[in-house]
């Protein structure tokens, strides 16, 4: 039987050593906890914050209005999530090597995020918000970025044949990264 926890504070646990209950967690806060394992769970309203889950299974769990803060989140797989109602924001994480492959992102707030070799192959990151984030070889390809915010988005490249870019918001700065398939060199 599943659990049910709610309005709990998890601090400093390593859930590798200790086991963290099936079910269903709602309004919790887990800080500098390391995660090796998330699947079948569910978490809504919840903060993860100076928390470890790089490379973390993610088989069929759900993240719903859920906030990580200063993560370290190396190598995780969200395209095994549940598809249904997921929504989460990034500040001050590290995503490097993740997939988000075919996952929907809208609205999805990344700020002050490393996101270097991040497969965002057919997402759909209509209107999601990139703030001062790298994302130096990251993947887009068939992937859905209509009006979202890059302006202050560094080192990507996005080619707009390949992916939907209506109405996304760039910098001048980010032209290079725009017309690069093209062989075209913009001196800033």
């Amino acid at each position: 039987m599943e659990g049910y926890t709610a309005d709990k504070v998890f601090d400093q646990v390593d859930f590798g050593q200790t086991n963290l209950e099936t079910g269903h967690f709602e309004q919790c806060r887990f800080d500098r906890c390391v995660f090796p394992d998330l699947s079948s769970r569910k978490f809504s309203e919840c903060v993860f914050d100076g928390c470890n889950l790089s490379l973390a299974v993610l088989t069929n769990t759900a993240f719903r209005d859920v906030a990580f803060k200063r993560c370290r989140m190396w190598g995780l797989l969200f395209h095994h999530c549940v598809k249904f109602g997921t929504s989460f924001s990034f500040e001050d994480c590290s995503l490097n090597h993740s997939s988000f492959f075919g996952t929907k992102l809208k609205g999805t707030l990344f700020k002050d995020t490393q996101l270097h070799e991040v497969d965002f192959s057919e997402a759909d990151l209509t209107e999601a918000v990139f703030d001062n984030c790298t994302l130096t070889k990251a993947n887009f390809h068939d992937t859905l970025l209509t009006k979202a915010d890059l302006r202050y988005a560094f080192d990507f490249v996005i080619d707009p044949e390949y992916n939907k870019v209506a109405k996304a918001r760039f910098s001048a700065k980010g032209l290079a990264g725009l017309l690069q398939r093209y062989g075209i060199v913009v001196d800033s």
